[in-house]
């Protein structure tokens, strides 16, 4: 069996790749004492270019 070649990507080029197409990041914090919630925040941003958004 052998690797599947290894392929060099720029930065550059991801960051162009992921702003295309749009990325939804989200994620959540819980923050609690003693089994008790006392704060929670939760989050959702979508990452896009302008471009991309005035197409859709």
């Amino acid at each position: 069996m052998t690797a599947a070649p290894t392929r060099d990507v720029a930065l550059v080029d991801l960051l162009d790749r992921l702003l295309a197409g749009g990325v939804v990041i989200t994620g959540e914090v819980t923050i609690s004492l003693a089994d008790v919630d006392l704060v929670h925040v939760s989050l959702r941003a979508l990452v896009s270019s302008v471009q991309t958004l005035e197409e859709r």
